[in-house]
């Protein structure tokens, strides 16, 4: 017996004729979206409910400065670390600047500045700021809360692409306990960042040419890693003016917009930087966040398995999860090319593999700066289809109960987010 989320829609599973797709009702929409939603949230609160209680029974954040994992109260850890920052460019804004620390000769030689954090998460928060009277730390995290279900429905759609509405259903599930998943109910862009690159390539897989170029654009705007969406989207956009699918208007202002957010900003900061690199070298000097060709994740992947921690930025549990996201994140990207997947959803999994990897950074932080590569919940998704409703969420609530531990609190008190 077949359910409505067994049904794919007939625009994704016949051959789409060009221009826009049909726009389904508000009905359909419920109908469709609903169940997914529920379960996201259902999950997250399981998760987060976890985490908080985590955080509170064992009382090290009180013992903690507010900017680094502390606070009075338990919650208060979701605006520290990055969200600190967040913070202060919606109250401040910004004032790029390279400012050497005295006498400093070893890897950190700068001071950290704001210009290290792209602007449109900040910019929402002062939005949100504006309109419901709340704070900073509130406002940022209700536009990460929205964007963590805008993502789940976007994760949602691409995974119902290729499997039906069940394998989406399990997506959005994964979505809410993958490692990583903490900072997608805090005072972070990762939601809102996944939440545009899901929609993007959805909007690629169904040839909404004009959609996918704005939202690439504004990725661009949120994290710097929207090189890997922004190359995707080009690709996809250069093969279909190849094949004329799509005439050539419409392909071809999308690869022109997409890249527009992320060069822009990175343009602004070196100009007011007076070093077009000023970017890049903030990164380095001030947080030692540079690619390195993957040395530092070859230090730790060879490390770690032997109880040996004398590697760069060395935190432990935090990176012994991290080794177990990476190795898990190598295992499915073959599983997703048995799929045969269009080529936008391969090159952008495989470049953010290849970012994050690449990079000398804090290797604790794996498993967030992973969750773009959601494409890899795929072949999961569609394995866990063939399993009822009721085996589903049970094995999903397990994972979203150990979510507080494994994807919250080793991530923001064992780790540095």
């Amino acid at each position: 017996m077949t359910t409505p989320l067994d049904t794919p829609l007939p625009a994704l599973t016949a051959t789409p004729a060009p221009g826009i797709p049909e726009v389904p009702g508000f009905r359909e929409r419920i109908r469709r979206y609903g169940p997914a939603l529920a379960l996201y949230g259902a999950l997250k609160l399981v998760g987060f409910g976890s985490f908080m209680y985590l955080l509170d029974s064992a009382g090290d954040f009180r013992r903690k400065h507010p900017r680094f994992g502390g606070g009075a109260h338990v919650w208060d850890v979701l605006g520290t670390w990055d969200g600190w920052w967040y913070q202060q460019i919606a109250l401040h804004g910004y004032h790029p600047a390279l400012v050497p620390v005295p006498g400093a000769t070893g890897l950190i030689t700068l001071q950290g500045n704001s210009a290290a954090f792209f602007p449109l998460y900040p910019a929402l928060m002062r939005v949100a700021m504006e309109v419901t009277g709340l704070g900073p730390f509130g406002a940022g995290l209700l536009v990460s809360v929205v964007a963590s279900f805008a993502a789940a429905l976007g994760i949602f759609a691409v995974a119902e692409w290729f499997g039906g509405g069940r394998a989406g259903l399990a997506a959005a599930g994964l979505w809410a306990v993958w490692p990583g998943s903490g900072v997608e109910w805090a005072v972070y862009s990762d939601s809102l960042y996944v939440a545009l690159a899901a929609w993007a390539l959805y909007a690629v897989l169904t040839r909404r040419w004009l959609t996918a170029g704005v939202l690439a654009f504004a990725a661009g705007l949120n994290r710097p890693t929207a090189v890997a969406l922004i190359a995707a989207l080009a690709l996809a956009a250069l093969l279909a003016l190849r094949r004329r699918e799509d005439g050539v208007a419409r392909p071809l202002t999308a690869l022109l917009v997409a890249p527009l957010g992320l060069l822009g900003y990175l343009g602004w900061v070196g100009h007011r930087m007076g070093d077009y690199g000023g970017y890049f070298r903030l990164q380095s000097g001030a947080w030692g966040h540079e690619f390195d060709y993957g040395r530092q994740t070859l230090d730790v992947l060879t490390s770690v398995p032997v109880g040996h921690f004398s590697y760069l930025f060395a935190l432990p549990f935090a990176d012994v999860i991290g080794v177990g996201v990476v190795l898990l994140d190598l295992a499915l990207l073959p599983l997703l090319f048995r799929l045969r997947p269009p080529a936008v959803l391969v090159v952008h999994t495989v470049l953010t593999l290849a970012l994050v990897l690449g990079s000398q950074q804090y290797f604790a932080n794996v498993s967030r700066y992973l969750l773009p590569a959601f494409p890899l919940f795929v072949p999961l998704a569609v394995a866990l289809r063939r399993i009822r409703l009721p085996c589903l969420c049970l094995v999903l609530g397990l994972a979203a109960l150990a979510s507080g531990s494994y994807a919250g609190y080793a991530l923001f008190e064992l780790g540095v987010p």
